[in-house]
């Protein structure tokens, strides 16, 4: 079984703010039709609550569809819309779909998920502190300035007679 990270990180969508995976491309991976891994999920339900699956509503099918440009009805595509796993959701698809291939798999899905939280926290992190950094900086300015006014304000005025230093203007010489 030759399947790349790149290959299923492709496959992972954020819909309700949640990663999740659509049916078909996970039956896809483990080598079944869709229509055989959503029976299994129906005759273990139980397993499955609505923070591990879910089906798309038409509307958020449709912004999927349009985004990853699947078939429409028409041509031979789903006559519903598809259900969606969350990570927990793909590792319970592992228990009704015993077999080596979705063993495998669902390792490689695992490790892609643990993956893309640490990105995920690493980026929170480099937020974070950039978040410090322009706190501080805008701080250290506000300081500077209010020092410059303070300056300005203690230094004698200079009279309006007195002579310039610099150029007095283009073409003087």
């Amino acid at each position: 079984m030759d399947i790349q990270l790149e290959q299923i990180q492709s496959m992972i969508y954020v819909i309700r703010d949640q990663r999740v995976m659509l049916d078909s491309d996970l039956a896809n991976l483990y080598g079944v039709d869709t229509k055989r891994l959503n029976e299994q999920v129906r005759r273990n339900s139980e397993r499955f609550p609505v923070d591990f699956m879910f089906q798309l509503t038409t509307e958020e099918y449709e912004i999927l569809r349009s985004q990853i440009a699947t078939s429409s009805e028409k041509h031979g595509g789903r006559r519903y819309q598809p259900l969606v796993f969350t990570e927990n959701g793909v590792a319970m698809l592992s228990t009704v779909l015993n077999s080596k291939r979705a063993i495998q798999v669902n390792i490689t899905i695992m490790r892609i998920f643990t993956k893309l939280r640490s990105f995920l926290l690493m980026e929170q992190n480099i937020e974070s502190r950039m978040d410090t950094l322009e706190n501080g900086t805008n701080q250290l300015f506000k300081i500077v300035f209010e020092r410059l006014d303070n300056l300005e304000q203690k230094l004698p005025s200079h009279d309006s007679d007195r002579k310039k230093i610099g150029l007095k203007g283009k073409g003087s010489g």
